[in-house]
């Protein structure tokens, strides 16, 4: 949404002068787009200000004077002056610098303007952006603790909230999986911890996990997982589960087809 900005039509839609679907679109846009609100905003004050400025307005006698001193000027002027034409040449040639060095200010202090304001609209997203990754954290660490099994697969699966999770999150992932009561906890918690399987908490987590996990399709995720990145820390464990006379028959025979893969 954010590629099809819709900042050329606020002067039209704060006129009102907008069919009822384009105003539709504009709020649908504004709703999901930070950028565009906060110049919709910032368009919203300025009419503001405008609006409340007062119009000053002279007094009668104030107009009455100027009438007066306007028509002894037009009486005292009798004489006209011809201008030559190498006057009207200077005079017309400096008046083009003139208006052109202005034009070139106004131009220049537009630009400064826009830079401006592109910067600090990036500034407040950045802003906006931390602090809503900081609450969707807290609310995902929040939900784990929670005694409800559901709550916890929802903390677990607001992972997908965060690109590159710190280490306070992947930390109170690998607990669920090492920790919590609840099979469907755990195998979600493997599941989100599987898409970070360079860091190695991750890989450690596994390792206990597979010492104590006692879920055969939890067991089987975990191998698949610690072969495929060829983690050999993970090859005692695999031979212990091996010799475990409670150990699945499927278990097994999938810690004999990736064991090879990592010693």
């Amino acid at each position: 949404m954010e590629k099809n900005h819709v900042t050329n039509l606020f002067l039209e839609y704060l006129d009102n002068t907008l069919s009822k679907k384009e105003k539709e679109r504009i709020e649908q846009h504004i709703a999901g787009c930070i950028q565009c609100k906060l110049e919709l905003d910032e368009m919203k004050i300025l009419f503001k200000a405008f609006e409340d400025e007062s119009i000053s307005v002279p007094t009668e006698s104030l107009s009455a004077k100027f009438d007066k001193a306007l028509q002894e000027e037009k009486m005292g002027t009798t004489k006209v002056v011809p201008i030559s034409s190498e006057r009207r040449k200077t005079g017309w040639a400096s008046n083009m610098l003139k208006v052109a060095a202005s034009i070139a200010l106004l131009v220049a202090s537009f630009q400064m303007g826009r830079f401006l304001q592109q910067e600090k609209s990036n500034e407040d997203i950045a802003f906006l952006l931390d602090e809503s990754l900081q609450f969707k954290q807290t609310a995902m660490l929040s939900l784990m603790e929670n005694q409800s099994a559901s709550k916890r697969i929802q903390g677990v699966n607001y992972i997908e909230e965060f690109s590159k999770p710190d280490e306070t999150i992947v930390i109170a992932l690998a607990n669920r999986l090492l920790n919590d009561e609840n099979d469907n906890v755990r195998l979600n918690a493997f599941e989100a911890l599987s898409k970070f399987t360079a860091s190695e908490t991750v890989k450690t987590a596994f390792i206990e996990a597979l010492k104590i996990e006692k879920n055969p399709s939890i067991q089987i995720a975990i191998i698949q997982s610690l072969v495929k990145i060829q983690e050999k820390k993970a090859a005692a464990p695999m031979k212990k589960l091996l010799e475990q006379e409670d150990t699945q028959p499927f278990v097994k025979n999938e810690i004999k087809l990736g064991l090879p893969k990592i010693i």
